[in-house]
């Protein structure tokens, strides 16, 4: 996608669309690449691929529940009354953060 068709798909200024991508660069979200398009200077905005976390769910009861398939918010199997995902989530808040050091 070009930034200029970034800013105006989101109704920004140019200004802002400009901004936007940068820090999107900064980020390590995209890459950004200057061409000529239409005799005026913009960039190719190119999306960095990341690989998909599985990490926030591992462990979850849910991947393994034998009874899944009776499972809804209004049923009675309901995961706003599972105990075993509330064990879980307890358990995974318990887990020290890899972040801290």
């Amino acid at each position: 996608m070009l930034q200029s068709e970034l800013w105006k798909k989101l109704k920004l200024s140019s200004r802002d669309g400009s901004r936007l991508s940068l820090k999107l660069e900064r980020m390590g979200t995209i890459n950004r690449e200057k061409l000529l398009e239409n005799d005026r200077w913009t960039y190719k905005l190119i999306l960095k691929k990341t690989p998909i976390s599985t990490q926030s769910i591992e462990n979850s009861p849910c991947l393994v529940c034998t009874v899944e398939q009776k499972c809804s918010l209004d049923g009675e199997i309901s995961p706003k009354t599972c105990q075993l995902i509330e064990d879980w989530v307890i358990a995974e808040y318990k887990k020290p953060s890899k972040a801290k050091k």
